[in-house]
């Protein structure tokens, strides 16, 4: 694993906001930025984005007003949220990062970061299991799972969702926990494994 670099508590907040923004799904322009943080100047603002893109933090292009992107270390302990995963009727995970969940949110023991990936809920067929629409899954990666186990299964039609794995006379199937729900019997493969789950107040 990459080391961190040092960043001043300057530089830390520029960053954060910057994240988050991202993470929201519109990057900050300079004056927004400045304007967050308290910068009288936009000047002041280029210049901790200049340490940071020297630190390898963050990218710029100069042809665009929210043109500030995040590098992969400046993902350093942070997993990305992949897509939205249904928790109702099943609906396709897309592949394209809506954001970051900080490590120090979690306890993952001796699972690196390549082992897992989040998913943000979406739905109410697992509220009888404590999720609910808005929270943020974290997945083991795994193609296998235990009975009982809540998992993250990918259909035949590509579509992904999370629900409970259930054995009935050998036979694997997809269970909500919501009466409301049926059973999921059509052909399904595990792609990870329920760990936890974070919910923002």
């Amino acid at each position: 694993m990459k080391n961190k670099p040092f960043l001043t508590s300057k530089q830390e907040k520029v960053l954060n906001f910057i994240r988050q923004r991202i993470g929201e799904r519109l990057p900050p322009t300079i004056r927004e930025i400045g304007e967050e943080l308290g910068f009288k100047s936009t000047g002041t603002v280029r210049d901790y984005l200049k340490a940071l893109m020297q630190k390898g933090l963050v990218r710029r292009m100069n042809n665009k007003s929210r043109a500030i992107e995040l590098t992969e270390r400046a993902s350093f302990n942070k997993i990305p949220i992949i897509g939205t995963i249904m928790a109702g009727k099943p609906n396709l995970a897309y592949e394209e990062i809506q954001g970051y969940v900080d490590a120090d949110d979690l306890f993952l023991g001796r699972l690196g970061f390549d082992d897992v990936f989040a998913l943000r809920v979406k739905g109410d067929s697992m509220i009888d299991a404590g999720i609910l629409d808005g929270d943020v899954a974290i997945i083991k990666k795994r193609p296998n799972a235990d009975n009982s186990d809540i998992v993250a299964a990918l259909l035949d039609n590509n579509e992904v969702t999370l629900k409970r794995l259930r054995s009935k006379a050998g036979k694997f199937h997809l269970e909500a926990a919501n009466t409301n729900y049926p059973p999921i019997f059509e052909e399904f493969k595990v792609i990870g494994k329920l760990i936890t789950v974070i919910r923002k107040y």
